[in-house]
């Protein structure tokens, strides 16, 4: 069971954070040059519907993990549980957002209506983004580390770290 729960939480990590990461770095940039910043804008949109749903599965997954996991080590698994809260408040604050955007644009979501608070409030949105991106990475690195010493407590339960 605990080879599959690592397992799921891997996946989700991927889909999520690296679908993020795929999605700003090669589709923005590409889908800006050949559709404009409207048909981008349009694209995104939708896209970002996905990718916070993602998130929400991903959270609960991480959550769960975090219960599951016996770390020996307190204060990795206090800063693995700051940086879910970190990140959970980030995606709370992106679906808000996203919702701030949409009112700025028609109701099909092709085009920005509002134009002046629309700019600033993407700015917001994509460095609240960023900021979730950064906890969820180092959440993963001590992930990985706490399942390492999750392990060699079962191999060797007298070397607790």
């Amino acid at each position: 069971m605990t080879s599959l729960r690592r397992f799921v939480v891997v996946q989700l990590l991927m889909v999520w954070q690296g679908g993020f990461l795929f999605y700003t770095s090669a589709v923005v940039p590409v889908g800006t040059e050949l559709l404009g910043k409207v048909g981008q804008g349009s694209i995104t949109a939708r896209v970002t519907d996905a990718l916070n749903a993602v998130g929400v599965v991903a959270l609960a997954a991480l959550a769960l993990d975090l219960l599951l996991t016996s770390d020996p080590s307190r204060r990795r698994a206090l800063s693995r549980w700051a940086l879910w809260v970190l990140a959970a408040v980030c995606q709370g604050g992106l679906f808000y957002l996203h919702a701030v955007l949409e009112s700025y644009m028609d109701p099909d979501r092709r085009a920005v209506m509002v134009i002046p608070p629309f700019y600033p409030t993407h700015r917001v949105y994509l460095w609240t983004s960023t900021v979730q991106w950064a906890a969820c990475l180092l959440f993963a690195w001590l992930t990985l580390r706490a399942w390492r010493a999750e392990d060699a407590e079962r191999v060797l339960p007298e070397a607790r770290a």
